[in-house]
């Protein structure tokens, strides 16, 4: 029997516990490191080291997929949880104390020993491409075992980031906490996260899709060519959208589209002076949308809460809002 009980939480995420190391660079040295400008790739820790010693000075933030869009739900005032898993290190103090200070809750216990906390390395371009680097570390150990079913069965949100569905421990723990969710008629909330992972897991993802498993889908205009293997937009949004009942898919500059139980909608980009970093805009609009999905807002309103998050994030460096963001959304919806 589904659980009937008011939700504690509005969003539970399950994602990759890491720390951003973020640098300005000039275009030759992505050439130079040979890094896949613009996109992420999956490092170990021998070419981190390498490429943090080639690094320009950096700053250190609190990051991850999920744990950025928690944050942004976080200072948009919903109640969070996080789930993931950190090294008992200095990294990992600093991600759980970041995490806590936003005000999300994180119990999920540290792990002892080898490897250590997950970081990305992230180099940003004079024109706020962000190329990222990421060695997931000890968040790619997330066992089953961590996770508090009661904590999962609480959130009417579970929210989940396609990054860490590579590592196997991690994905047997999210298909775990699928079936608890589902099973207490919580809503689910993927994000794809990134072509080349689809192109790993694509098969899984499209899965879940058929068999009517995710209730929200997040991607982005190159993630779901990928997924769906159509080079057009609107051929791409056709395959998905009669398939999960909210599909929302980001276009950069181009805005945003979502479809609902039918329903379309679709906002502009919202303009900003001069773009820093782009790091964190995809989470931001997630976390935006879900705020307003939340709350049970029109679906217009959903989209431009995320433009307007998306926008605030990638005005500055680092993948977390700086902004008093519920005042911004008073002052721009």
């Amino acid at each position: 029997m589904p659980d009937t009980s008011e939700p504690r939480y509005d969003v539970i995420a399950i994602g990759n516990a890491v720390v951003d190391v973020i640098a300005s660079c000039e275009e030759e040295l992505i050439t130079e490191l040979q890094l896949n400008r613009g996109g992420m790739t999956l490092i170990d820790e021998a070419r981190a080291e390498e490429l943090y010693e080639a690094m320009p000075p950096a700053r250190e933030v609190s990051g991850g997929s999920a744990a950025n869009t928690l944050a942004g739900l976080a200072t948009l005032g919903l109640q969070c949880a996080f789930i993931g898993q950190v090294a008992e290190d200095q990294l990992g103090k600093v991600f759980r104390h970041d995490m806590r200070a936003t005000g999300i809750d994180f119990d999920t216990p540290g792990r002892e020993g080898e490897p250590a906390t997950g970081r990305v390395l992230i180099f940003v371009t004079p024109d706020g491409e962000r190329t990222m680097n990421t060695f997931l570390g000890a968040g790619q150990f997330l066992p089953a075992a961590a996770l508090d079913e009661e904590l999962i069965a609480s959130g009417a949100i579970l929210y989940l980031e396609g990054y860490l569905w590579d590592p196997e421990e991690p994905r047997r723990a999210m298909r775990r906490a699928i079936e608890v969710a589902r099973a207490a008629g919580r809503k689910i909330a993927f994000t794809a996260s990134e072509s080349f992972v689809i192109d790993r897991h694509g098969d899984d993802f499209r899965a879940m899709i058929e068999e009517g498993i995710i209730d929200i889908l997040f991607v982005n205009e190159t993630e779901l060519a990928t997924l769906t293997g159509e080079a057009d937009f609107e051929a791409g949004l056709a395959a998905v959208a009669d398939k999960v009942p909210v599909l929302v898919a980001t276009r950069s500059e181009k805005g945003a589209v979502a479809i609902a139980h039918g329903e379309r909608a679709e906002v502009a980009a919202v303009p900003v002076i001069k773009v820093v970093d782009t790091t964190g805009a995809g989470d931001q609009f997630a976390a935006g949308f879900l705020s307003g999905y939340a709350k049970g807002e029109p679906l217009t309103r959903c989209l431009k809460r995320g433009a307007i998050c998306a926008s605030e994030v990638i005005s500055h460096y680092g993948p977390r809002p700086e902004a008093d963001m519920l005042k911004l959304m008073e002052e721009r919806l």
